[in-house]
This record gives C-alpha cells, sequence and structure tokens, in this order.
C-alpha cells in the first residue's frame, strides 16, 4: 500500500490541548430539529471519544442540512445524542464562532466536549474562495487562536472547499481523525489490491454521476454492474424500456431523466458488463407487491424494486466475486413489501468471501436496518466523496491535509 501522505492522532500528544474537530453528523431530523438517525453521530463518537479519553479539550464542527431546507436546524439535539451515545456529559452552545462560542471553548476543561452551533448558519463557511481567502475568514480567525490542533474526520465533507474544511488547515496543525483515516485505507485498498472478479452494485437515487462512475469502473476492469433502485430504472428507461408514468414521474422530480441518453449509450457500448434488471416490484393499489416481468411493462404503480428474477441473478453474480463495492440499496428498502432486493443481494455479499466495501448514508442506513454492517469489511457514510476520490479526483479536505502534513506538526 502507498506511504500515508497525511498524519493521523497516532503522529500528535492532545492531553491538555484545545482540539478543533470537523465531523459530519449531519443527519436525518424530525420536524422539531429532533435526529431520527444516529448513524453518522455514532461513527464519529470514536474520535470524539478518543480525544477527550486522552485529556484533550474537544471542540466539535459540523453542519446540518442546507440554506433553505427544512431540515437546516441547529445542533443543539445531535449534542444531546452524542452524550446519549459516549454515556458522558457533552455540552452545547448556540453560536459558532461569536462571544458565547468562544467564552464556552475559553471554559472548558480537559477531556470535556464541546458541539458549537451548525456551521453553516455562518456566513463563511460556504463562500465560494480557495483554501487561502477561507484561512482569512472571521470564522478561521476567531476560533483558531483558541486551538493548538486541528482535526479533519469528516471525509463526506472532504469533497468541498468550504471553511471549516479547508481554512483551518492552513493556519492550525492538522491531523486525519479515525473516520477520516479508515475511508482513505479502504480506498487505498480497494483502488490498489482489487482481487477479481470485481462485481459493483449500483442503486440508490444519486445519479447524477452515475454514467460517469460506470465509466471509471468499467475503465479499471470491473467484471459486471449489477443495478437497480432509481439507477436501475433510468438505465432501463435509457434502454428504451417504457416504464411508465409513476416512475417517469418520480425520475423527472428527481431531476434525473437528463442523464438517460449518456447512460443509455454506456450501456449499449459494454452490454455483458451492465447488468439490469429483467423482473420489477411495482407498488400496488394497496401497497401491495406486485412483480413483473420487464417485458410486461409499462404499468400504472410506480417501480419500489427489484423482481425475485434480478435477485436470483444478482444473488449468484455475488457469491463468485472476490471483491464487492456497494453504492446505494436496489429498492424503497424502508417499506417491508420492497425490501426483499436490497436484503436478499446484500445478506449474499455479507455471507461472501469477497472484500466487501458499501457506500453512502442510504446504503448504510440499509446495512444496519438489515443488522449486516459488522459483515462488511469496510462501511462508508461518504457518497460522493468515496465515489470521487475512488475515481482518482482530487478532494478539498484531503488535499488540505496533504498539505498541512508537508509543511509539518
Amino acid at each position: 500500500m502507498a506511504e500515508r501522505e497525511y498524519f493521523t492522532l497516532d503522529d500528535v500528544e492532545v492531553k491538555g490541548k484545545t482540539v478543533l474537530v470537523r465531523v459530519d453528523i449531519n443527519s436525518p431530523v424530525d420536524s422539531n430539529g429532533r435526529v431520527t438517525s444516529d448513524t453518522r453521530i455514532r461513527l464519529h463518537a470514536r474520535t470524539l471519544e478518543e480525544l477527550a479519553a486522552k485529556g484533550a479539550r474537544v471542540v466539535v464542527l459540523a453542519h446540518q442540512g442546507r440554506k433553505g431546507e427544512p431540515d437546516f436546524v441547529s445542533l443543539k439535539d445531535h449534542s444531546r445524542v452524542l452524550g446519549g451515545i459516549l454515556e458522558r456529559p457533552v455540552k452545547f452552545v448556540d453560536d459558532v464562532a461569536g462571544e458565547k462560542a468562544l467564552k464556552a471553548i475559553r471554559e472548558l476543561n480537559p477531556g470535556e466536549i464541546l458541539v458549537l452551533d451548525n456551521v453553516r448558519f455562518h456566513p463563511d463557511e460556504t463562500r465560494k474562495v480557495g483554501a487561502e481567502e477561507h484561512a482569512k475568514s472571521e470564522l478561521v480567525r476567531s476560533l483558531a487562536p483558541l486551538c493548538d490542533l486541528f482535526v479533519l474526520d469528516g471525509f463526506s465533507v472532504a469533497h468541498r472547499s468550504h471553511a471549516s474544511v479547508v481554512g483551518f488547515a492552513r493556519v492550525l496543525p492538522t491531523v486525519a481523525g479515525r473516520v477520516m483515516e479508515a475511508e482513505l485505507e479502504a480506498l487505498n485498498r480497494i483502488t490498489e489490491e482489487i482481487r477479481k472478479p470485481f462485481i459493483c452494485i449500483l442503486g440508490g437515487s444519486k445519479v447524477e454521476k452515475a454514467s460517469e462512475f460506470i465509466e471509471f469502473l468499467l475503465s479499471k476492469g470491473v467484471d459486471l454492474i449489477l443495478t437497480g433502485g432509481l439507477a436501475g430504472n433510468l438505465l432501463l428507461h435509457a434502454s428504451g424500456v417504457r416504464l411508465g408514468e409513476a416512475t417517469l414521474a418520480i425520475l423527472e422530480r428527481k431531476g434525473l431523466l437528463g442523464f438517460a441518453e449518456r447512460m443509455g449509450e454506456v450501456v449499449q457500448q459494454n452490454p455483458d458488463r451492465v447488468m439490469l434488471p429483467v423482473d420489477v416490484a411495482v407498488k400496488g393499489e394497496n401497497g401491495e407487491r406486485v412483480e413483473l416481468e420487464v417485458s410486461q411493462l409499462p404499468s400504472n404503480h410506480p417501480i419500489y424494486d427489484i423482481g425475485s428474477k434480478t435477485i436470483s441473478r444478482y444473488v449468484e453474480a455475488v457469491r463468485k466475486a472476490k471483491t464487492v463495492f456497494v453504492s446505494g440499496p436496489l429498492g424503497v428498502y424502508e417499506e417491508e413489501n420492497f425490501a426483499k432486493g436490497t436484503f436478499e443481494v446484500f445478506k449474499a455479499i455479507a455471507e461472501s468471501n469477497a472484500y466487501s466495501v458499501a457506500s453512502g448514508g442510504h446504503t448504510v442506513s440499509a446495512l444496519r436496518a438489515f443488522k449486516l454492517a459488522s459483515s462488511f469489511n469496510h462501511v462508508s457514510i461518504a457518497g460522493g466523496a468515496f465515489l470521487e476520490y475512488l475515481m482518482g479526483k482530487k478532494l478539498a479536505g484531503v488535499e488540505a491535509l496533504k498539505e498541512a502534513a508537508r509543511r509539518g506538526l
């Protein structure tokens, strides 16, 4: 494996130091701003617990949602959930970089954890400027003087050139947290030590970069791409299958139809390496599961899962694989009648001897719901960042870590 180009927590002494940690605990929340899934918080708890146990004053920086969206809320409940996971008090201040936040940081004792409020509440966070300008921002200039070390642990935000991702790394000694470290190690392994047959499961709804990702996988010698979810539905549509108005309306609402032409070309050029569903399950009038051959489409009902024949084909392919990469569930697994495809295929991966990596928030949620996450070799909450890094693209956060390492600690 290539020599590490960044520092980790193993390279620093944190006792008595004030450590600023950028995590990604962006979580599903209800209408009252209460966290409904603690997956990301639980993942980052390991880094925070280690720092606190070593006697650091831990200051947590994170975001929630996007401005204008319903989930653009405070991190107050996130801090409550974190405290429950760690089984210790976690402080919270409803401020990001103002006097209340600075006072709370100054009053921290060794071993204590403080969560600052949603960093995207601060206007500097998402400004479209480079790392050098971010380092000069009020956000960075306010918080950095109170801190001795910056820990970048949010790999899933590493593709964003935001102030909290790249700005602090310019002015503070910087290392990777345990989540970031694990993500980079898994990515390096899957890119450097691929054992064949190598298959990819491409599902879910985030298919904006799917055609580019499929082309990348094919160029890297992936043997088979198994498709499902909205990605599979879009590929069926792109291949000339008439899905029906209900399913087309979903694809249109998600803004995915514009990607159909290019995806269709990729499938046509690689018919033996991209496997499309041969049957599907639609949601009937009363929510029941109705399976149809693809040749029986279009349907007035929306497609919610792959069908039994497709499941059997995919499971058979998985059992022959030596490396499996999963990006997205294969159907609406949250509904019991349509969890079959995702569950059966993910279960086959978990029971196989293949080196298995899963990526993306919905993928991780499905694995946790089915209690299969621990059977995968690596499970990543990152979606877009994971795919971009895998495709060889430079991520702003990772580059910031490398640059900081070149400067030294």
